[in-house]
């Protein structure tokens, strides 16, 4: 009974480590079509990406405990939000977009270092996040870092060179730094 109960947990490791796998290659694919695309194709692979990284790859109740965050972010009940998205952390700290949902939050409650903390997170487990750039962005434009801001913007901007927003935001801090140096 025991060797029938190893082999079926061996597989079910395995599967689980090959959807994992698979979605690391859909991501690899995805992030190479986003930088050669153009605008009216962009957004939908934005879409198949966030919701890549919005799906836990081995474990759906982590999946749907963080869904219940975003949903209560939206309803504005950050503090609430922000308690299950670091229950789901502290049971995946490797999942970077359980990282970058909670930066959100932190933003949004006025918390701008912990969201600087989180984006740290979220860009050491997936670099490629151009939410977490531009939201590091945002954080910064709050802290008044407009040079750091930029940055961030630009980042993003490589990664997703048809996002809309950096160029604009972009401009308008070059303004505000040429404006501050007279």
């Amino acid at each position: 009974m025991s060797k029938i109960f190893i082999n079926i947990t061996i597989f079910i490791l395995l599967i689980l480590n090959v959807k994992a796998e698979d979605q690391v290659d859909k991501l690899n694919q995805l992030f190479k079509e986003l930088k050669t695309t153009n605008v009216e194709n962009s957004y939908n692979i934005e879409q198949q990406i966030w919701k890549i990284w919005s799906t836990h790859p081995t474990d759906e109740k982590k999946t749907l405990r963080l869904n219940e965050g975003a949903n209560l972010m939206g309803q504005n009940q950050l503090l609430v939000a922000i308690d299950i998205i670091t229950e789901v952390i502290e049971l995946d700290p490797n999942w970077a977009e359980a990282w970058n949902k909670r930066a959100t939050a932190y933003y949004l409650v006025g918390n701008y270092q912990k969201s600087q903390d989180d984006i740290d997170k979220v860009l050491k487990l997936e670099e490629r996040h151009f939410g977490a750039w531009a939201g590091q962005g945002l954080v910064n434009i709050q802290l008044k870092n407009y040079e750091k801001a930029i940055m961030s913007y630009k980042k993003a901007k490589e990664i997703y060179p048809t996002m809309r927003s950096p160029d604009s935001v972009i401009k308008e801090l070059e303004k505000t730094i040429k404006e501050n140096l007279i």
